[in-house]
């Protein structure tokens, strides 16, 4: 009996001892338990998530895109705001205008578009939702566009033009984002 726990015990020791190094730094309690920078295999943003004073004329709960900036806005009370780090449209992809959220998703299934496919018949042709598919694991739905608010397992590409028009966050900030919205909420895409 002793035999059986001094294996696991011995790990145990082992990875206690080389968590000073670089173990310690890559792990984190809370990616296992939810709610860590890794959970959604999204890692954190370049872009850290902050409130800042924000004078726009829209009201509380609109999401304002910005994609010069390549920054989502949430309109708060009081001439606050809540900025997120996004990824936007490459060159001769970004767009503007005035749309609602008309779907909201968790861990959606992704169908690359006809026109995305034409450029990239490489693709699947349909991939269901999970932690490799490159919605992530949230997306917002805008209007009857093509276009979506979705999550990334890329988050080197935050703060980036690398899309086909829609706009990455990381799984982290999507999820938060997700929780705060809702179905009608208006997105002004701002393409300056």
């Amino acid at each position: 009996m002793i035999r059986f726990f001094a294996v696991p015990i011995a790990a145990i020791a082992l990875l206690s001892a080389t968590a000073g190094g670089a173990l310690a730094e890559e792990f984190d309690s809370r990616d296992i338990m939810g709610g860590g920078p890794n959970f959604f295999r999204g890692g954190a943003s370049p872009v850290p998530r902050t409130t800042v004073m924000y004078n726009g004329n829209y009201a509380p709960g609109t999401i304002v895109v910005n994609t010069s900036e390549r920054r989502l806005y949430l309109v708060l009370q009081n001439g606050q705001a809540l900025r997120y780090g996004i990824g936007v449209g490459r060159d001769g992809f970004r767009w503007g205008g005035v749309h609602r959220i008309t779907a909201k998703k968790e861990w959606p299934d992704w169908t690359p578009p006809s026109q995305m496919l034409a450029r990239r018949p490489d693709l699947p042709r349909h991939m269901k939702g999970g932690v490799e598919n490159p919605l992530g694991a949230r997306a917002m739905y805008l209007g009857s566009t093509l276009y979506r608010i979705h999550g990334s397992n890329e988050p080197e590409t935050i703060g980036q033009a690398v899309s086909s028009g829609c706009f990455r966050m990381t799984n982290e900030d999507v999820s938060d984002l997700y929780g705060r919205v809702s179905v009608g909420t208006t997105v002004v895409v701002l393409n300056n």
